[in-house]
C-alpha cells in the first residue's frame, strides 16, 4: 500500500490526510502541537465572498469533510458584515474534536506533539522524516503543510517580537521548512513597501470582558462595529496584515469583531490602553495573541516553489499546501490546496498521471493565479484569498463568483471534476 507521511497538522495537512486515505493510501499526519488546526483555532470565518464557492466547488469534488465540521459548528450562519457577504463563523473552541473525528471517522493516523526536525535523503528523494526524539517516519511520499509562520527568531527579526499566540512555538517548538532541509530554496512573502513577511490579520479578545450590550449583539447578530473616536484610530495597521480583504475603511474607522465564541478582533493588533479607552472596552483582555497589544504571529516567511499540480520543485517526491503553496490567505484557501496535494502525493507514489484543477474552477484558477504571480517582484507584495482583495476581483471579473449552487456544480461536473475527491487512485 502506498505510504503517505503529512508533516503538518493545520487545515491543509488534515486536508491532505483525508484526500489521501480516499484515494487509497495509508496515511500518517505528524503535528508538532497537542491539536490539530494552527491559526484554525483561532480563526473562524468561512464561505465569506468568493470563498462560498470554492466550498461549494470542494464538496462537489467530493473534499467534503473538513466544510461538513465547519457548518456543524457554526454559531452563525450567512451573515454579513463589512465587505463580506453569506458569511459563515464556526466556533473555535468546538472545531478541533469535530476534525479529530472527521479524521478518525476516515481511518487516518496520526501522531501529535510529534515536530519533524530532519529528513533523510536518497538523491532528490526523501525517505524518511526523523522528529525531535529521533524516531524515523519513512513512507513513499511526502506532504508538507507546516505553515510559513515563527519560529520566535523571525516574529522578532520582522515583527515586533513573539506575541504568544496560538502557534506556542516556545512550548512545542519551531516549525522547520521541510523543503529547505531537501535542499529547496525557498522565498518569503513581502508587503508593498518592500519589507519581509506579513502579520496575522486578526486577534480574539476574551467576550466575557467586553460590555454586556457588546456581547449581546455579538451573540444574537454574530458582528458587533463599534465606531473609534478619531483620535484613536491608528494609522499603519491595515497595511501591515496578512489578510488584506480586510484591509477597508470600515475597518481602520471601527473596531468590528465578528463572534467565534472568542470575539474575533479584525486588526493585527491594538494597544490594550488604547483599546480600553474605547466605550464598551474598559475592561477588554486579549485570547490570542496573549501580547496581542503590541503584535501579531508573523507569516509568509517560508514559501516553496510549486507547480500546479501543488509538487514541490526540487524534490521528487514532496508535495505542498496551505501557506507553503504560495501567498494564499485563509482556511477554505488551506484546505482547497492540502486536498488537492494529498490527492497528488497518491497518484504520484502510485505512478499514476498527476491532476491540475481546471482553470474553470474558482479552485483551479487560484492556484495557477498565485503561482504565476509569486514568479513577479509585484506578485510577491500581493496577497490572494477568495474573499476579498485581488483574487476576489479576479473572479468577479472571469465571472468565477456566484452563490448558485446549481451552477457551481454544473461548473465542477464539466470541468470533469464530480466526486474526484472520492474516486480511489490505488
Amino acid at each position: 500500500m502506498v505510504k503517505v507521511v503529512v508533516v503538518g497538522g493545520g487545515w491543509a495537512g488534515c486536508a491532505a490526510g483525508l484526500t489521501a486515505k480516499k484515494a487509497g493510501a495509508d496515511v500518517l499526519v505528524l503535528e508538532r502541537t497537542d491539536m490539530f488546526l494552527g491559526t484554525g483555532l483561532v480563526g473562524g470565518i468561512m464561505r465569506n465572498n468568493g470563498r462560498f464557492v470554492a466550498t461549494e466547488e470542494s464538496i462537489a469534488m467530493g473534499g467534503n469533510e473538513l466544510f461538513d465540521a465547519t457548518d456543524e459548528t457554526a454559531r452563525h450562519k450567512n451573515m454579513e458584515f463589512p465587505g463580506h457577504k453569506h458569511a459563515s463563523l464556526y466556533d473555535v473552541a468546538a472545531i478541533e474534536p469535530a476534525v479529530r473525528r472527521k479524521l478518525d471517522e476516515a481511518g487516518v493516523k496520526y501522531k501529535l506533539q510529534c515536530r519533524v526536525k530532519d529528513v533523510k535523503m536518497d538523491g532528490k528523494k526523501i525517505v524518511s522524516v526523523i522528529d525531535q526524539d529521533g524516531n524515523e517516519y519513512p513512507g513513499d511520499v511526502f506532504v508538507e503543510t507546516s505553515g510559513t509562520a515563527g519560529p520566535q527568531g523571525n516574529c522578532l527579526k520582522y515583527g515586533n517580537g513573539c506575541a504568544m499566540c496560538i502557534y506556542r512555538c516556545p512550548t512545542f517548538g519551531p516549525r522547520i521548512e521541510l523543503a529547505t532541509k531537501c535542499g529547496v530554496a525557498e522565498f518569503k512573502g513581502k508587503k508593498a513597501d518592500g519589507s519581509v513577511g506579513a502579520m496575522s490579520g486578526s486577534c480574539k479578545l476574551h467576550k466575557e470582558s467586553l460590555s454586556e450590550s457588546i456581547v449581546k449583539e455579538l451573540n444574537s447578530k454574530g458582528v458587533a462595529v463599534i465606531p473609534i473616536p478619531q483620535k484613536l484610530q491608528k494609522e499603519g495597521a491595515l497595511e501591515s496584515k496578512a489578510c488584506q480583504q480586510y484591509a477597508l475603511q470600515e475597518f481602520k474607522e471601527n473596531v468590528i469583531l465578528l463572534d467565534t465564541g472568542h470575539a474575533k478582533l479584525m486588526t493585527p493588533y491594538y494597544h490594550l490602553d488604547t483599546l480600553r479607552q474605547i466605550p464598551g472596552f474598559e475592561n477588554a483582555r486579549f485570547e490570542d495573541p496573549y501580547a496581542g497589544g503590541i503584535g501579531n504571529s508573523m507569516r509568509y516567511l517560508a514559501l516553496s516553489p510549486r507547480d500546479n499540480y501543488l509538487k514541490t520543485k526540487g524534490v521528487d517526491n514532496l508535495f505542498c499546501g496551505g501557506e507553503k503553496a504560495g501567498l494564499l490567505v485563509g482556511h477554505t484557501e488551506a484546505i482547497v490546496t492540502g486536498s488537492l496535494a494529498g490527492n497528488n502525493a497518491v497518484r504520484y507514489a502510485a505512478k499514476k498521471d498527476l491532476k491540475q484543477i481546471p482553470a474553470s474552477l474558482a479552485i483551479g484558477d487560484a492556484i495557477a493565479y498565485v503561482n504565476e504571480q509569486m514568479a513577479t517582484e509585484e506578485g510577491l507584495t500581493k496577497k490572494y484569498t477568495f474573499s476579498g482583495s485581488v483574487y476576489f476581483k479576479r473572479m468577479e471579473e472571469l465571472k468565477l463568483y456566484t452563490t448558485d449552487l446549481n451552477e457551481i456544480k454544473k461548473k465542477v461536473e464539466e470541468a470533469g471534476m464530480t466526486n474526484f475527491y472520492n474516486q480511489s487512485v490505488v
